[in-house]
């Protein structure tokens, strides 16, 4: 059985990272992070690529692949930590897609898909979402009530949207009030709204994969170039084992992740608890990978200067968004049946 990428997924990835990585040198990301802004013309170029609409239906004007594909762009793109809204606008078409009626994927995957109608989920918790990517500048929000597991879709110009600063600069958040509008709510086409969460979460996963393997890799070019008493300090054993649980983390969460993917394109009936288990893990990996990355970086890691915490920020912020590590591993405990119902009080 072969479980690599096949010939176009390889492309894929391959054509991504060199695309990023000329678009996004260090100074760039610098500057895009410190002025806490995006590159419009950058997000022109990917939306030209067909990038938003990678797993959209062919008939919505999407490539017609699968959250394996969407899942290998997003590692490139936390492994970039490109400043975008793909991540926002994917998780508007992922709902949209899933749970809407036809006449609602037609209405707004085509505009999703081609990048000139952004949409973005807010996680809806007694009326109030908190942490919203990209709500400023969305057109399209779907709103999903976490009490209820149901999803609308409304115009951002019936919500109430107010910025927020956070520790990652390099993505734009606000706090979301529904303002009493319920909007239009999605009919569960293909399903119910809650189950979309999962690829959702999927996604963020490989985001938190790219973000902990450039991470790791700049510890250990950092190891071989440093050098104490004589020698890179990556041939002490207190570095040299760092970076290898690093890998281990990094190659696990990465693992889980894909096989999430796949099970959301071919298996989805093994898809939630999938999901979970890599949202989980791809949440702890991400902040203990960038946390010893910056250890191994000693000194000079913990300043401003450097790009490391840029990383290191973005992880943090990724272990929240859809569901935080905690949260995951209790749902894949009730999925497994292992999570103990509480006593009644007495």
């Amino acid at each position: 059985m072969n479980f690599d990428f096949n010939d176009d997924q390889q492309a894929i990835k391959s054509t991504a990272h060199d695309f990023l990585g000329a678009r996004l040198k260090p100074e760039k990301l610098r500057e895009l992070a410190e002025s806490g802004s995006y590159d419009d013309s950058l997000w022109k170029e990917m939306s030209d690529l067909g990038w938003p609409g990678i797993f959209i239906g062919e008939e919505h004007g999407g490539q017609g692949l699968g959250v394996v594909e969407l899942v290998i762009l997003m590692e490139e793109l936390g492994y970039a930590l490109a400043p975008s809204p793909f991540l926002s606008n994917a998780a508007a078409g992922l709902m949209i897609q899933h749970a809407g009626s036809d006449e609602q994927r037609e209405r707004w995957l085509p505009g999703i898909a081609s990048g000139e109608q952004r949409g973005t989920v807010a996680y809806v918790e007694n009326g109030v979402a908190s942490l919203v990517p990209d709500a400023g500048s969305a057109e399209v929000i779907v709103l999903f009530d976490s009490d209820s597991d149901t999803a609308s879709v409304v115009s951002a110009r019936d919500v109430s949207v107010e910025g927020l600063e956070t520790i990652d600069s390099t993505r734009q958040y606000s706090r979301v009030t529904a303002s009493g509008s319920d909007g239009e709510e999605l009919s569960g086409g293909r399903g119910p709204a809650d189950e979309a969460i999962a690829p959702i979460a999927v996604a963020v996963s490989g985001e938190l994969v790219g973000v902990s393997q450039r991470a790791m890799e700049m510890a250990v070019e950092y190891a071989k170039d440093r050098q104490q008493f004589g020698r890179p300090i990556g041939a002490y054993q207190a570095v040299s084992h760092r970076c290898a649980q690093m890998l281990l983390e990094t190659e696990g969460a990465r693992s889980a992740t894909l096989y999430a993917a796949w099970t959301a394109d071919h298996e989805p009936e093994s898809l939630q608890l999938a999901a979970s288990m890599a949202k989980a893990y791809a949440s702890d990996c991400g902040w203990r990978v960038t946390a010893s990355s910056l250890q191994v970086h000693g000194g000079i890691g913990f300043t401003w200067e450097h790009d490391l915490h840029f990383f290191l920020k973005r992880a943090k912020a990724d272990g929240h968004l859809f569901g935080s590590a905690r949260e995951h591993r209790e749902r894949v405990a009730e999925l497994a049946g292992l999570k103990r119902s509480q006593p009644a009080a007495v």
